[in-house]
């Protein structure tokens, strides 16, 4: 039998249903796909050899449709080019609903954005990785390209292993390292795996990202908040909360106040860990960027089983990749990938061996070497300007990471966010991430007005007039 229309060709639904010949009825429904979209303007249609084999019926009726739907405009042919939807035969667009032009309307995007959460994507290295690709694809075993097993490929986590070994002090093996599907899939397992084991009580930063703190509660956890200062989290004050049983931190640089936990109180975590065999969970979301001296490393080294280790290519490489890991102590180990074989979703195999390769090679490293002195020189230039036209203006935090928190008079924090959007300048108050009821709710200081300025996120090209429309929305020195 003749299979060669089965790969030749372009697939084009159509439905020959209804009233009159075959003819009319493609026709009906080539206009209704040109009328409402479906079919664009400037869209090649199939050969009519090819469009009669795919739909059994002959060429003679639907080269006659072809030519009678051109003489009426809705196609066009020409020698050499084929059939194509006309460019002029524009689908209708249905008026809004009273229900949709009700609606608030939405705000223009932004011109300028310095929100946190987003590094500067157009410093993905694209030649390196499709070259990785490459090899990797070359390379690639066939069972890769099934399902991946739910721990990951153990080419990634073979690579990842030695790599946060020999850059972040991480003890462990291939064996603990568990891929995810971003970070936020790592903490929702520990999280479910703390409940299920009888957890209800977390410990967190009294300042940090809210969806955080939204997937420890749905996962039936209690976040109870820790006073966070220029010492970091206060973590002497665990033993104080009633029914906590784990911390969630950000040791290596605190999101989004910008200090690293100081060493007296990294010890304290741990030696509250291992006195009530708690866990920590240590969110090292940009530990790599570090600019005035060698990062710190994980505190996962001081104690591989009383820390799970969660890190993220979100921030060194591209939120779009989905890649994340958590390095698991021992004893959590099964029940976690237990978990995640229950329906979770699974990291593409393709983009694991991708990043294996890329890691192996060395362009991991060179990435991020060239992004930290990116990044530096924006931070420098950002704090300069800052000295200079606005020195009452004052930035807190260590020289790391991809944004800083300018410290505002009180009660200016809202004004400034507000009169930024005016300015097409999307920015967010230090507010915005605090726990609810403040910080002198959790028996530590008193809230602070400031923003928190993602220098990181735009692109190169664009920072200075970023920075230029900074500076005209910051409140005058009283």
């Amino acid at each position: 039998m003749d299979n060669s229309w089965a790969t030749f060709g372009r697939d084009l639904h159509l439905d020959l249903s209804g009233p009159g010949g075959l003819r009319a009825c493609l026709m009906r429904s080539l206009r209704e796909a040109v009328r409402t979209g479906r079919l664009t303007p400037g869209t090649r249609l199939p050969s009519s050899r090819t469009l009669a084999a795919d739909l059994g019926i002959a060429r003679n009726t639907v080269a006659d449709a072809y030519a009678e739907l051109a003489a009426e405009g809705w196609l066009s042919a020409r020698q050499g080019s084929g059939t194509r939807v006309a460019r002029r035969a524009e689908p209708a667009r249905s008026a809004p609903s009273a229900r949709r032009s009700a609606r608030t309307p939405v705000p223009d995007r932004p011109r300028h954005d310095l929100r946190p959460g987003t590094p500067d994507v157009s410093g993905f290295p694209r030649a390196a990785w499709l070259a990785a690709a490459r090899r990797a694809l070359t390379a690639a075993p066939n069972d890769a390209f099934g399902y991946s097993p739910p721990l990951g490929r153990p080419e990634l986590r073979t690579v990842l292993a030695d790599y946060l070994s020999r850059a972040r002090g991480v003890r462990t093996d291939p064996e603990h390292v568990l891929v995810c599907t971003g970070f936020m899939q790592g903490l929702g397992l520990l999280a479910r795996v703390l409940r299920d084991s009888g957890v209800r009580g977390i410990g967190t930063e009294a300042y940090g990202l809210p969806f955080h703190r939204d997937v420890l509660t749905r996962a039936g956890l209690r976040p109870a908040p820790l006073p966070v200062d220029a010492h970091g989290a206060d973590t002497g004050r665990l033993a104080e909360l009633p029914g906590v049983q784990a911390a969630l931190l950000t040791p290596a640089h605190q999101f989004p106040t910008g200090v690293p936990l100081h060493p007296d109180r990294r010890a304290a975590v741990i030696d509250w860990a291992r006195a009530g065999g708690g866990l920590v969970l240590e969110d090292d979301y940009d530990g790599e960027f570090r600019y005035d001296r060698q990062p710190v490393g994980a505190l996962q080294g001081l104690d591989p089983d009383r820390v799970a280790y969660l890190g993220t290519a979100s921030k060194s490489l591209a939120p779009a990749l989905r890649l994340a890991w958590t390095v698991l102590p021992d004893h959590l180990v099964d029940p976690v990938l237990a978990l995640k074989s229950q329906g979770e979703w699974q990291t593409g195999a393709l983009e694991q061996l991708t990043l294996a390769e890329f890691m192996a090679s060395g362009a991991y490293d060179r990435h991020v070497r060239g992004m930290r002195l990116r990044y530096r020189r924006r931070r420098d230039q950002l704090v300069t300007a800052l000295a200079e036209q606005a020195p009452h203006i004052r930035v807190s935090g260590i020289a790391a990471g991809l944004h800083v928190v300018l410290e505002l008079p009180p009660g200016t924090e809202q004004s400034v966010v507000q009169a930024a959007r005016w300015q097409g300048l999307a920015l967010e108050g230090l507010s915005t991430f605090a726990h609810p009821g403040g910080q002198g709710g959790a028996g530590g200081a008193a809230a602070r007005d400031g923003l928190v300025v993602a220098y990181g996120r735009p692109p190169d090209h664009a920072f200075a007039g970023v920075l230029e429309a900074l500076l005209r929305v910051l409140p005058p020195a009283p």
